[in-house]
């Protein structure tokens, strides 16, 4: 494309040579892009583990259970819902979400060997991880900023969650 509008403007059928090479482009990004998924798909590059598969399963039970409970709960404070309904309710969604708490937490304790390491679960668990410490750090820097804790306290604090931020992504 830098070619073409390189082109000098004295050069006749500049617009149409630019036409054409704009109009190339956007039919092979557009083409490529939309048909890359289907290609993927199809030709069996993309591996979905049943482990991660079960993961993200049990994940999405939790997340629509606690978001429910959530509900429950303001309804229950508004005066929409009674108490009784509520209980009911939410102890169904309680057995749901502790299920799923139980499943999850066998499956993140098992032994490093026990992991499928192509399926991506280490990768899933190192971001986590990750995510918990940098709201470690904003934790600190809000404490210093509010002055609950003294700016060498907190330094030495973030020094350490840095190191451990470092050793994830060695790892």
């Amino acid at each position: 494309m830098a070619l073409a509008l390189s082109l000098p403007t004295t050069l006749p059928g500049r617009e149409y040579l630019i036409a054409l090479v704009f109009g190339s482009v956007l039919v092979s990004l557009v083409g490529q892009g939309l048909s890359l998924p289907w290609v993927v798909k199809r030709l069996k590059l993309s591996k979905f583990s049943e482990a991660q598969q079960q993961v993200e399963e049990l994940q999405a039970q939790l997340i629509t259970g606690k978001a429910a409970q959530d509900e429950l709960d303001s309804l229950l404070k508004s005066g929409v819902l009674p108490k009784a309904v509520y209980e009911e309710m939410r102890s169904a969604y309680q057995v749901r979400v502790a299920g799923a708490e139980k499943t999850l937490r066998e499956f993140y304790n098992r032994r490093p060997q026990e992991f499928d390491t192509t399926s991506g679960e280490h990768t899933k668990l190192d971001a986590i991880r990750r995510r918990l410490l940098l709201a470690e750090k904003a934790a600190l820097n809000e404490a210093m900023r509010k002055r609950i804790l003294s700016e060498e306290i907190v330094q030495a604090r973030i020094r350490t969650i840095d190191e451990q931020l470092l050793r994830l992504e060695d790892d």
